[in-house]
């Protein structure tokens, strides 16, 4: 069957005049320098393509005109749908004009009739007219985003934030443009819904026809059942099918995230593929005291972990699969298993949400609202509610839709400019969306605000860390000390850890001059709050200094290499340290949300995934806390050490827990191990003391002469292959000048599936990581227990080269405390 609609996404050409210059496609036939332009895409993926743009310049693509072109041909009635145009936008069909836009996330369908060739220009004009319209003024003025009058206009904020991102600026058809009708069996949109009902799952499902059709027998299938849709009138089918005892969708450190696939069939239409689907239950706990927070899905409590996402591709707003598809696995491989997609940036595509069903990574979803003030007017209300049905309704189908969320720091800005709750309470975000949701959406639960205290909490600011949702930069933006992470009692952090992260040498040399923190241009790509006297590489030095007693300053200048080195391993030690102590048996908090996923430009930003497509060392680091089955330490003081073993999974784990306390990175002065069950879905604490069975000063706490030990190992072993599942490290004294001989050793083998190294270690290692131009390392920044060995696959950094034999690794591995690297190079 050919029912689907036909894409225009070819043959387009744009064009950028001044604001105002042309008033209709009649007037441009004089107009020189139009270039072929991909859609969907941007001004600014156009100009990419053509190789004129410069992504670190400034830009005013939203304060100018573009044109965009493309001739099509067709035959009689059809519809012409444009799913996405950023943002004020004319749609003329033959030099007649059939639409005005005025949001970027609307979709318009345009009934049109075709006698053959047409043409079709869409002129996205300047925000200029609109953001100086009249609306009653704001009652507070955020510095987050240029100008203040951004809220009136539903836009994006990409592009418009001083020292968050590259000021490119949303312009252009940034979805699809559809043409529907060419065949008799087009179909016009399909609507699937999917539940649980007891043990069993049911999907709903309605295909509405763009021409009539013949009343006929039609089935739908799903898995291993099926049902019959029934004709509600001669364009529309509807009706369910039963799965009984249906697999449950499950993120992937609970559970398989499985889904279904479904399809329409019928002797007249064929089959139609409808795609694959999931069931779950998806809730919110808050606790007997309704101040806490935690994801619930499918009956079991989670602890969700994750990033904020920005956006795979700043310069056309849609990232192809290919591109977005690394950034799911970085996470599945780290162990997050919920991902952010904030106020500030936009509603994601279908690909996004099909990723992170296949996946298991759930999403957290706010209303692309951010910090301002907003209208509260008909016609801005209007647009919010075409806007918010139709994204609901696009992705009623996805199993991966955990939260939806109001919006981003509104009510929290409301706050700290001084307003009380009822005073900065917006009804957009406590009337009209969880009503809208309640409507659409009421498997889904509904957060006011990120962050928002406790429902009906009127007293407690919305950032509090005790109450609600928070947004914790205790540890981190206000440099606390590590232990308030546990003394600030997060409920749950839908944001925190924000740090200015280095990539490894490859990406910062990728921009020129701007490689060591002394060039020109390092500080482009730090992030800074508006208005701060202080940026994110601040922040971080603050723990390099606090951390590890280095003088950051005249480390910077005397050896800056290792000033590069200090600064990656010591934001994985304090985001694995803090993820240690929320995860931990006890902890008050059922999740954090990592401020971000990935750099919108290369640089030491906010990302724990580089603008490469790298996994930074923060991200490695919390690799090493996150996993479904995973043992972490916390340092409890003159308690000693705890020992906390988590299991997430559905069923019991046999495991043999051992520790040893190290002198000198080798020497043993303590150890113990015990033979335990793991239930599933349990935290279990063990008290290494008791383990112990007598006296051992673990964290130097009692100070009884000397230092006893300089690290304790913790290995959590499979009990019958003795296999090792999870590693922890503890170090009592985390300063960072010493350096030894560590026995570094490195081999390099070729496998099947490419390169691997092969390292080990006679003493403890300290961030072992992998130096490399052509190869990144799937594992690193870990810490290596004397004696052991760690496998390491290499992946090769150009992906056109991703076979063995197209580039070859040579670099050298190091580690924090090592006197030297070792090398390794592939024989020729």
């Amino acid at each position: 069957m050919n029912g689907r609609p036909r894409e225009l996404n070819a043959g387009w050409q744009c064009v950028t005049t001044a604001a105002g210059a042309f008033a209709s496609p009649a007037e441009l036939d004089s107009v020189s320098g139009w270039i072929d332009a991909p859609v969907p895409g941007t001004v600014a993926s156009a100009l990419r393509a053509a190789g004129r743009l410069d992504e670190n310049a400034t830009h005013t693509f939203a304060f100018s005109d573009h044109w965009y072109r493309v001739r099509f041909t067709a035959s009689g009635a059809r519809t012409l749908r444009l799913n996405g145009l950023a943002t004020i936008c004319e749609v003329w069909v033959d030099n007649r004009k059939v639409l005005d836009s005025d949001s970027m996330f609307v979709a318009y369908d345009i009934d049109i009739d075709v006698d053959g060739e047409a043409a079709l220009h869409l002129c996205f004009r300047s925000l200029s007219t609109a953001l100086a319209a009249k609306r009653p003024r704001a009652r507070w003025r955020p510095r987050l985003a240029r100008p203040a009058t951004l809220r009136n206009v539903r836009t994006t904020l990409l592009g418009h934030m001083p020292g968050w991102c590259p000021p490119i600026q949303a312009a252009g058809p940034w979805r699809s443009v559809e043409l529907i009708g060419d065949t008799q069996d087009s179909i016009d949109r399909v609507d699937v819904a999917t539940r649980v009902d007891g043990v069993d799952g049911i999907a709903d499902v309605t295909v509405r026809f763009h021409h009539p059709q013949d009343a006929h027998a039609v089935r739908l299938h799903c898995a291993n059942a099926s049902g019959d849709l029934l004709w509600s009138d001669s364009r529309t089918l509807a009706g369910s099918v039963r799965v009984p005892n249906v697999p449950l969708w499950w993120p992937h450190t609970h559970g398989e995230p499985t889904l279904h696939a479904m399809s329409v069939q019928s002797g007249n239409l064929g089959e139609i593929a409808l795609g694959r689907v999931g069931f779950r239950r998806m809730a919110i706990d808050r606790g007997p005291s309704n101040d806490g927070f935690q994801i619930v899905v499918n009956g079991v409590p989670v602890f969700a972990r994750g990033a904020c996402w920005t956006s795979a591709d700043l310069v056309s707003l849609n990232a192809s699969r290919e591109k977005m598809k690394p950034k799911f696995e970085a996470i599945r491989a780290a162990g997050m298993n919920i991902i952010r997609v904030g106020g500030t940036m936009l509603y994601e595509s279908d690909t996004f949400y099909e990723l992170a069903d296949e996946y298991g990574v759930l999403v957290w979803q706010d209303f692309p609202f951010a910090n301002f003030d907003y209208p509260d007017d008909d016609a801005f209300r209007a647009n919010v509610e075409q806007e918010a049905r139709q994204f609901l309704s696009r992705t009623r189908r996805f199993a991966s839709l955990a939260v939806l969320c109001g919006g981003s720091e509104a009510d929290q800005q409301a706050a700290m400019f001084g307003l009380s709750h009822a005073q900065g309470s917006q009804r957009l975000f406590t009337d009209q969306l969880p009503s809208i949701v309640v409507a659409a959406r009421p498997d889904v639960p509904y957060v006011r605000n990120s962050p928002s205290s406790a429902e009906g909490d009127i007293h407690a600011p919305p950032f509090s860390t005790r109450s609600g949702v928070t947004h914790y930069y205790g540890v981190g933006a206000y440099q606390r000390p590590l232990d308030d992470a546990r003394r600030a009692q997060v409920r749950f952090a839908s944001e925190c850890l924000g740090f200015a992260n280095v990539p490894d040498d490859v990406a910062l040399a990728s921009i020129p001059n701007a490689s060591l923190p002394h060039e020109p241009r390092w500080k482009q790509a730090v992030p800074r709050d508006p208005g701060a006297p202080w940026d994110f590489d601040d922040v971080r030095e603050h723990y390099m200094r606090s951390l590890y007693q280095v003088d950051t300053a005249r480390l910077r200048y005397e050896d800056p290499e290792r000033y590069l080195e200090l600064s990656r391993a010591v934001v994985a030690d304090v985001m694995s340290a803090v993820f240690s102590e929320w995860r931990r048996a006890g902890s008050s908090c059922a999740g954090g949300i990592v401020w971000q996923l990935q750099d919108l430009r290369a640089g030491a930003g906010w990302g724990i995934i580089d603008a490469l497509g790298v996994p930074k060392s923060a991200l490695h680091g919390l690799a090493g806390v996150l996993q479904p089955i995973q043992v972490v330490v916390t340092d409890e003081g003159l308690d000693g050490l705890d020992l906390h073993l988590i299991n997430e999974s559905p069923r019991d784990v046999h495991a043999r827990v051992e520790f040893a306390c190290l002198r000198d990175g080798a020497t043993k002065v303590a150890s113990a191990s015990r033979d335990v069950v793991l239930a599933a879905r349990s935290v279990t604490r063990l008290n290494a003391t008791a383990l112990l069975g007598h006296f051992f000063d673990f964290t130097y706490a009692y100070r009884f002469g000397p230092r006893a030990n300089d690290a304790t190992v913790v290995t959590l072993r499979d009990a019958v292959s003795g296999e090792v599942i999870s590693e922890a490290f503890h170090f009592p004294d985390m300063s960072a000048s010493e350096r030894h001989d560590l026995g570094l050793t490195v081999e390099l083998e070729k496998a099947d599936a490419g390169w691997q190294l092969v390292v080990g270690a006679s003493r403890l290692a300290r961030w072992v990581h992998v130096v490399d131009p052509n190869f990144h390392a799937a594992v690193d920044w870990f810490h290596l227990r004397p004696g052991a060995t760690r496998r390491i696959p290499l992946i090769a950094r150009d992906t056109a080269a991703s076979s063995i034999h197209a580039s070859t690794p040579e670099g050298e591995v190091r580690a924090l405390n090592a006197l030297r690297s070792v090398a390794y190079r592939a024989s020729q």
